[in-house]
Order: structure tokens, then C-alpha cells, then sequence
């Protein structure tokens, strides 16, 4: 079937639910983590001006690729499904554009040090930890990763977590933060090995996966500042108080500090530090939109060749809002434990200020937030 995104169109095979089948992988649910690609594609091309040259290592029905060819970049687009070779091939020379279609192994093509590629894109089917290595040791400006398996991400299925990502993950209210903290923790480790430091200037938890932007720096004294960044959550699972350490040696409390319970979790090593860069995020938000003016007046619409323009706007936004503390809260479920009625939100923040505490909502879901208050100060501020 014809698919018809951003200002291409291309030929997928007809699958029912999400790209399963046995056709080339395509999923039409991604198509807001490719079109936030186009747009951080572009805003990072006006950060760095060297950047060029483009990997969909493992490309599929080359939709991403073509879609960053469409944009300008030197891109190739390589897998190791001949099948999907061929789709490349197709969909590229459909939209008359210029582009490398290789028939390679990631690691492989990677690891060939004939071409250095400016960015490089993880989205494997599953966990890129795979591709990690030859990603880090072989790119220069920017690595874009994508992760499906959320669960073992964020300790629901504990032992893969911790034999894919050489961590420990816990699964908490705040699981989708932990499987970002999970990912980035592992990569960062993965990169210092080469002496590359990586600095998120993008990141968000949508749906099924986890899609972060890494931005490289290739000195040792960069490995070592990433890996600072480093440290461990410790959970209470009996009053929901969290606190967060640094370092990669964990001293988990003996008791919680806040209710002297001992069900205690410890979950790590993970990423505390910030998970995007609040002006980069601005400028993929300013791709996403085009200023109108009429008469006196000027607003902001969203482009219409993003067909998730809206939302892709309405993550950013709630994003560069969200404070960069470790382990956001639930606010359902705070009120559920201490059995009294949730109140509104917006209300439930502003008490939170009003106390002399910082409070923002988080892009994890509806009723999630962050603030610098324990849970014993959160509860006293909003009674």
C-alpha cells in the first residue's frame, strides 16, 4: 500500500496491526517519533553546521531515510533483509532523491572505517543495545536510538532488563521514566568504553518506546563527565518516597527516611542527570510550526507536513517544562495511598508553589509530576 508522510510517499507492505506481519516492518504508529526526526534533523543542522551525512542502519521500508533525503542530508540506509533492501531502493527512486541502499549489517557497515557518518539512527526492532558499540565508536555528531522493549526497560521483565542493559530496573508508578534512565545509563556506559561522552539534547517516552537524541563529544574528560551523571533511585514501595544518589557505588538506606519502612527498592545504574536540552527542544518545536501574520495580527500554526504536528507540539511543550529531577510522581496514586480524593491538578501544583516548592507536570502522562519536595512535604503542602 501507498503511505503518504511528510513530503513523500512511499510503498509499505499492507499490514493490520503495527507493522506485524510478515511483510518488511512498517508501523504507522511511529510516525510521530519520524516526524520529531525530520524536525531535530533540522534544528541540529542549524546547531552544527559540519553535520551532513546520514545512517538509517537498520532502515526496513526506508521511510525514515527517505524522508531525511527529502530533507537534504547525504543519507544511507542499510539492512540486512534483502526484501527490504530492494523496498529501499523502490521508495527512494519513487521520490526521485539521491541516497546509499547497502545491503549490510549494521555493526558491520559501522565498524568499515571507509565513511564516518554525522549522525547515526538506532531503531531496531527491540533493544539497540546491539548496535551501540559500533554506533559510539564510529559517529561523529549526533546518535538518535530508539528502544521498543519498554518492558524489560523498566523492570517488568527484571531479568532481560538487567541482561540487555547491565542495570537493575525496577518497576515503579514512574516505569516509563525508569526505562529512559535505564536506556540512557547503558548507553552512556557504551560510549565512555570509546572515550565519547553523550549529552541528551532530546528525549521523550511515547506510547511503546523510548527515543532519545545523543549528542557526541570525543574526549576522555567528556566519557568521565557523563558518566558522573550516573547514580541509583531508592523506593519505598510502602509511602512512595524516592530519593536518588550519584555515583556508580549504591548505599541504599536501611529504612525509608520518611516512614522507616524496610520494603526498599533500589533501582540502578541509572541516568539522574537532565534527559534534553530546553533550548535545542525549542528550536525542534520552532520546525514544527510557521508563524502567520495577518493584518496586526501573528500566530503560530502547525506545518502541515507533519501529520502529528499537534501532538508532536504538545510533547515539547509539557517537555521543556518538566523539571530535570530523577522519578516523577503519580498523583493518583499519591492520593490513592494516603485513601482520600485526588484534586485537580492545575490546583494541586499551584498548592505545591505556593509552599515554596518547585512543581511541573512531566510528558509521562496525565496526572504525573516532578517537584523537589519529598512525598512527606508534598502531602503536607496540599492538605
Amino acid at each position: 500500500m501507498d503511505v503518504h508522510e511528510g513530503r513523500v510517499t512511499v510503498s509499505v507492505p499492507e499490514q493490520a496491526d503495527a507493522g506485524r506481519g510478515e511483510g518488511v516492518f512498517f508501523n504507522p504508529d511511529m510516525e510521530l517519533n519520524r516526524d520529531l526526526t525530520v524536525a531535530t534533523l533540522r534544528a541540529y543542522r542549524s546547531r552544527e553546521a559540519r553535520a551532513e551525512s546520514y545512517l538509517d542502519a537498520t532502515a526496513a521500508s526506508g521511510i525514515r531515510g527517505v524522508r531525511a533525503a527529502h530533507d537534504g542530508w547525504d543519507v544511507t540506509m542499510a539492512d540486512v533483509d534483502p526484501d527490504a533492501v530492494a523496498l529501499c531502493r523502490e521508495n527512494r527512486d519513487r521520490n526521485d532523491l539521491e541516497a546509499d541502499v547497502v545491503h549490510r549489517d549494521a555493526n558491520s557497515l559501522l565498524h568499515d572505517h571507509r565513511k564516518t557518518w554525522d549522525v547515526v539512527d538506532l531503531d531496531p526492532f527491540g533493544t539497540p543495545i546491539p548496535f551501540a558499540d559500533a554506533a559510539f565508536s564510529n559517529t561523529r555528531d549526533l546518535v538518535c536510538v530508539t528502544a521498543t522493549d519498554t518492558a524489560p526497560l523498566c523492570g517488568a521483565h527484571f531479568e532481560s532488563g538487567v541482561r540487555k542493559y547491565s542495570a537493575v530496573p525496577r518497576n515503579t508508578e514512574y516505569h516509563a521514566e525508569m526505562g529512559l534512565r535505564v536506556l540512557l545509563s547503558a548507553l552512556a556506559r557504551t560510549a565512555a568504553r570509546y572515550d565519547v561522552g553523550v549529552t541528551p539534547i532530546l528525549s521523550h517516552v511515547t506510547d511503546h518506546y523510548v527515543r532519545t537524541y545523543l549528542e557526541l563529544d570525543h574526549t576522555a574528560t567528556d566519557a568521565n563527565a557523563a558518566i558522573d551523571e550516573l547514580g541509583y533511585v531508592h523506593h519505598c514501595q510502602q509511602c512512595l518516597h524516592r530519593d536518588h544518589e550519584s555515583g556508580l557505588l549504591s548505599h541504599p538506606p536501611d529504612a525509608c527516611p520518611n516512614c522507616e519502612g524496610t520494603q526498599l527498592l533500589t533501582a540502578g545504574p541509572l541516568w539522574t542527570g537532565p534527559t534534553y536540552d530546553s533550548a535545542f527542544v525549542d528550536a525542534v518545536r520552532g520546525e514544527l510550526v510557521e508563524r502567520v501574520t495577518e493584518d496586526d495580527a501573528s500566530w503560530e500554526e502547525p506545518r502541515d507536513e507533519f501529520g502529528t504536528a499537534k501532538r508532536a507540539i504538545r510533547t515539547l511543550d509539557r517537555l521543556t517544562a518538566e523539571l530535570h529531577t530523577p522519578a516523577h510522581y503519580d498523583q493518583h496514586k499519591l492520593y490513592k495511598r494516603w485513601n482520600e480524593p485526588a484534586i485537580g491538578m492545575d490546583d494541586f501544583l499551584e498548592q505545591l508553589r505556593d509552599a515554596g516548592f518547585s512543581a511541573s507536570r512531566t510528558h509521562y502522562g496525565g496526572t504525573t509530576f516532578k517537584s523537589d519536595a519529598n512525598v512527606a512535604e508534598i502531602r503536607d503542602a496540599v492538605q
